[in-house]
């Protein structure tokens, strides 16, 4: 009786699928002629040259995923915004530092290899690396059979960018009577998917069927890079808050100093529908504002007599305006009035 010979195939892990898949990488590098190509795709590490142009260059790191949205992209089989979502999570940590992204790392975790759908992803990390004008120079995908169940994937990004020590946003910087400016978001972004896909299933909601949800809550997650690196370039900015886990409160918090307090008037607050949709499932104001951006995907801090100067570098989509004021307290952020959900 012969004995049956052992695998790494037999096991559920593909290598061939994952040598085509880097083969597909070098292929869109390849393609990218004049431009910021792939580098080193395939190789143990990636080497990168540091611009010349900084006088006292700092390292600024990120790393970031996009939780449950994936559970959304396989549910309607589209995969070609998370990528997106995964490069604007970690870069539009990086500019509140002041830094300009200079390179970035993806890693994906799959049960098993499906070129259709990894081909997908990466061409959204790709057109995010290039808003974001950074480069794409590696990254990691592992076939993950028995820790991930069958279509199931998560995915992690990580981005370096540089800074010159002069252009640090430090939180010293924000003095008493800047203003506060919100950015609009272009929706959802990234935070607050399982409490989504949680009114879904208790509301019986079949995503498929419904053309607004299935456009809204895949709708890639916006890049502020260039307009806030502009802004900054111009030191226009004394300080900047990207609006994720935890809404304005949370994260406006992580760059005040202490004595003072950004006084938000949330009724000043340029909502979106879906968060409109959002809030008519019971959901209560204090829940929303903790949870989701509510419409506000990043805040400026700036002088008083800067804001003219500010709102020419934004579509009109995107443009800021303003929702409060650093006056001196210890909490260093308060919430007032309400938003208008109507």
């Amino acid at each position: 009786m012969k004995k049956k010979k052992f695998t790494y195939k037999k096991s559920g892990v593909n290598i061939n699928a994952a040598d085509n898949f880097v083969k597909f990488i070098s292929s869109i590098s390849s393609k990218n002629k004049g431009k910021k190509k792939l580098n080193n795709i395939g190789s143990f590490g990636s080497i990168s040259s540091i611009p010349k142009n900084l006088k006292n260059p700092k390292i600024v790191a990120c790393t970031d995923g996009v939780g449950t949205k994936v559970e959304i992209a396989n549910l309607l089989n589209k995969y070609d915004t998370i990528g997106i979502d995964l490069v604007a999570m970690s870069v539009n940590d990086l500019i509140v530092q002041g830094a300009r992204p200079l390179l970035f790392l993806d890693y994906i975790s799959i049960n098993k290899i499906n070129l259709k759908k990894l081909k997908s992803i990466l061409k959204g990390i790709v057109k995010g690396c290039k808003i974001s004008n950074c480069e794409l120079v590696g990254g990691e995908t592992a076939e993950m059979p028995g820790t991930y169940e069958k279509g199931k994937f998560d995915i992690a990004g990580f981005a370096v960018g540089l800074v010159d020590e002069k252009k640090i946003l430090y939180k010293k910087n924000i003095k008493k009577n800047d203003l506060v400016l919100a950015i609009p978001s272009s929706g959802i972004h990234s935070n607050g998917y399982s409490l989504v896909r949680y009114i879904l299933k208790k509301g019986k909601i079949n995503l498929k069927n419904d053309p607004f949800l299935k456009k809204e809550l895949l709708k890639p997650t916006k890049i502020y890079v260039k307009e806030v690196l502009n802004l900054i370039d111009k030191n226009f900015l004394k300080g900047c808050a990207n609006i994720t886990g935890g809404g304005l409160a949370d994260n406006i918090k992580r760059i005040m100093p202490n004595g003072l307090v950004a006084n938000i008037d949330l009724g000043k607050v340029k909502t979106k529908k879906i968060f409109k949709w959002l809030k008519k499932n019971n959901i209560e104001d204090r829940e929303m504002l903790k949870t989701f951006n509510c419409g506000v995907g990043f805040c400026l801090i700036i002088k008083p007599n800067n804001l003219k100067k500010i709102t020419k570098f934004f579509t009109k989509e995107f443009k800021p305006y303003v929702i409060g004021k650093i006056t001196a307290g210890k909490n260093k952020v308060k919430l007032n009035g309400k938003i208008d959900w109507s």
